[in-house]
């Protein structure tokens, strides 16, 4: 109980990746006059992204929290843990489609939503975009790498920019 408590007070699971000790100065910030031709929204708007899927690794290894640490509910840990195949994915994933199977009758914690957010992390509504958008970077990071096509169409659907096809 008491680690629940500790975990909603801070950040998402996936965020729990230890951050490497950078300058506190604070960033300027550019002034904006809005949108405009191909400029980059301000604060990022969370987006699935199709054919990425990250979040469907569901054994994400030592950086990331284990199921117990996650959910306060014995049954949801068991759930997920019973979700995770031989390969680390989740079973219901289709890797050639890069879409899950049972997606209209998955798991509320399969969710990235704000009520979500708030009942596992704490996190309110008002902060769900930002800690949803950094959640997802540090999965898509984990997968599939920090320079991977998968983290560039995310970043450009959550910034706004129009995805382009590279196939």
């Amino acid at each position: 109980m008491m680690l629940a408590a500790a975990m909603a007070a801070t950040r998402p699971p996936c965020l729990a990746v230890e951050a490497k000790n950078v300058s506190e100065r604070p960033r300027r910030q550019k002034p904006s006059s809005g949108h405009g031709f191909g400029a980059k929204r301000k604060d990022p708007v969370w987006q699935c992204v199709p054919n990425c899927g990250a979040c469907c690794k569901l054994k994400k290894g030592p950086t990331f929290p284990s199921p117990e640490e996650i959910f306060e509910d014995p049954l949801d840990a068991e759930l997920y843990k019973s979700l995770i195949g031989e390969d680390g994915w989740c079973i219901n994933y289709d890797k050639a489609s890069r879409k899950c199977s049972i997606h209209p009758d998955i798991p509320y914690f399969c969710r990235v939503d704000p009520q979500v957010f708030e009942t596992l992390y704490g996190i309110d509504k008002k902060r769900f975009n930002k800690e949803a958008c950094s959640c997802c970077i540090d999965t898509i990071k984990s997968v599939y790498g920090t320079n991977s096509q998968e983290l560039e169409n995310f970043n450009n659907a959550i910034y706004g920019m129009k995805l382009e096809d590279k196939s």
